[in-house]
């Protein structure tokens, strides 16, 4: 029987087969990152909202507090937009009459809440309690970044599933004391300014249950921490105190924080 292909077919065979294989992970990749884009994440993006509120403006400027305006960081599953009347307690005296400031009059006037757009929107599917977050550590700035230099409010990081595992792995990274949940310039203990830390034996298995103090460079060593009788310890890394607030803090294993039951419920 005579030859119906070309030797040649054969190197277009295989040619053929090695070019699927690469179009097949080209396309993989280029989905993977597709998926981790701002386009798809958000990420740095900021929408238009009904009145340009400043939280650098606010926050650095004024000197306002997270909890002024959100107060159920530490109590609610939800962080909360705050009410008109927030808004009003400050602008029924200044700014009264600015033309950027008409959806807050309208909503104040008539009752009807400002269409304020989300901008750390999780799905439907995944659970997050903002409260254990806050009560067991976790300053607002390791989710939302520097506010208080942010003019108009972003998303600061993807809030996708492997951003949030890299920390439920490894919680101690981000772990502050209290008294610097709200701080958006804490940069965690270092050589120059120690971070002293004792157990204060109240809140049981929550962030309350431990006292820390900054040292300042050249201070004493020898804070005064409120304390139950138990020993005063020094870091000088965020590691080692990441560990400490990890024990302390009561947070359960990397194991168990990485369940995917934990955040699909």
């Amino acid at each position: 029987m005579a030859q119906v292909f070309d030797r040649s077919s054969n190197a277009l065979a295989r040619m053929s087969l090695v070019l699927t294989g690469l179009i097949v992970i080209a396309l993989g990749v280029g989905l993977d990152q597709l998926q981790r884009s701002p386009w798809v994440t958000r990420q740095g993006q900021r929408p238009d909202q009904p009145v340009p509120f400043s939280h650098k403006h606010h926050v650095e400027g004024l000197g306002l507090q997270c909890q002024y305006c959100h107060t159920s960081v530490e109590k609610s599953s939800y962080a909360g937009i705050p009410p008109t009347k927030t808004c009003i307690n400050c602008h029924a005296q200044i700014w009264t009459n600015a033309a950027l400031l008409e959806p807050v009059r309208h909503s104040w006037a008539t009752g009807e809440s400002i269409n304020w757009i989300k901008v750390h929107d999780l799905p439907d599917y995944v659970y997050f309690n903002h409260e254990i977050h806050v009560n067991k550590g976790i300053g607002c700035a390791s989710c939302h970044g520097r506010v208080d230099e942010m003019p108009l409010m972003y998303m600061q990081n993807t809030l996708q599933m492997e951003w949030c595992l890299n920390c439920h792995r490894n919680p101690g990274v981000n772990l502050r004391p209290t008294s610097e949940i709200y701080n958006m310039a804490w940069a965690g203990p270092s050589e120059e300014k120690p971070v002293a830390c004792t157990s204060t034996g109240k809140g049981g298995p929550t962030a309350q249950s431990v006292s820390c103090k900054v040292v300042d460079k050249g201070g004493p060593l020898n804070v005064s921490l409120e304390t139950t009788g138990g020993m005063t310890q020094t870091f000088t890394s965020q590691a080692d105190l990441g560990r400490f607030l990890t024990q302390q803090y009561h947070i359960r294993s990397a194991n168990e924080l990485s369940s995917c039951e934990v955040c699909h419920r």
